[in-house]
């Protein structure tokens, strides 16, 4: 419970911040490497979430409870990854204005964040970048549109 309290500060912390800069990260949600889909699935029902998008049969599931985000993903990667989806709000529905994945890329980088994957500079709409906090925790930003 503490650690999902620190990574919650952490994420105002980086929310506000960007939002200083007038970038917007888009949808925010917990990416959660689950065990058994279909457990974590009823565990989260019992705690007012609904499926949302993804599926069983393809080993992932998107949960929603009000603005609060939460995919299940069974065997797909380890570890816990907090992500925000530049260009979408938290209904997956296009936003008006959003600051692109590369924009953000640049900003990162030159406020010295080093990043695990990078988009490529010479593309336009989805892609994503990767990088972790100084406590190791991954943060995916996944730009769909």
């Amino acid at each position: 419970m503490l650690a999902l309290a620190i990574l919650a500060a952490f994420c105002l912390g980086f929310v506000s911040h960007a939002n200083d800069n007038d970038m917007n990260l888009g949808a925010f949600s917990m990416s959660l490497s689950v065990k058994d889909l279909k457990a974590s699935k009823e565990f989260y029902e019992n705690l007012g979430f609904t499926a949302f998008g993804g599926g069983v049969e393809k080993n992932y599931l998107i949960m929603k409870n009000g603005n609060a985000l939460i995919g299940l993903f069974q065997g797909m990667f380890k570890g816990n990854i907090i992500t925000f989806n530049p260009g979408w709000d938290e209904n997956a529905k296009n936003m008006t204005e959003f600051t692109d994945i590369r924009e953000i890329q640049r900003y990162l980088k030159s406020k010295g964040v080093k990043l695990t994957t990078e988009a490529d500079e010479s593309t336009k709409g989805p892609a994503s970048i990767v990088l972790s906090d100084p406590d190791g925790n991954v943060i995916l930003l996944d730009q769909h549109r």
